[in-house]
């Protein structure tokens, strides 16, 4: 399960990461970020982030002094935790792409109580807010400057 430009290391390390972001729960009956299915929706989603992964994925090597996928659990806790003080944009891609995977899975959906489907065409109801909140947004000046 190769991905493009991605070493075989740097996949197993991907996918040990995943599993560390968000790993499976008894209580909640939901599979892991790491789970065979969701890890192939990740490796597909790279696409414009695949640049970041990569620097990402080697960082945490770094970090790791060998193969984050080697390490265990305590070691493997430390590194992660290091990893998300110093991780900055490279790791805030792989996130992404790691929660966007995860919450498109059907089981994960439907542990949440939501039909597992595409928004559309049905769409989704979504709670009002305080709109008032935006109030000092609104106050503010334009960031912006006009086009004549």
């Amino acid at each position: 399960m190769a991905a493009d430009n991605l070493s075989a290391e740097q996949v197993r390390d991907l996918r040990a990461l995943a599993g560390t972001i968000i790993p499976p729960s008894a209580v909640y009956d939901v599979p892991g970020a790491d789970d065979e299915k969701i890890f192939k929706d990740i490796l597909r989603s790279l696409e414009r982030d695949r640049d970041d992964v990569r620097r990402a994925l080697a960082q945490l090597a770094t970090l790791a002094g060998s193969a984050f996928v080697e390490l265990g659990p305590e070691r493997r806790a430390e590194v992660a935790n290091a990893f998300r003080e110093t991780g900055g944009a490279p790791l805030a891609a792989l996130v992404r792409v790691v929660l966007l995977c995860y919450y498109r899975d059907d089981r994960v959906m439907q542990s949440l109580g939501l039909e597992p489907r595409p928004p559309f065409p049905k769409g989704h109801v979504v709670e009002q807010g305080d709109w008032s909140l935006l109030d000092p947004v609104r106050a503010r000046p334009p960031m912006y400057r006009r086009v004549d």
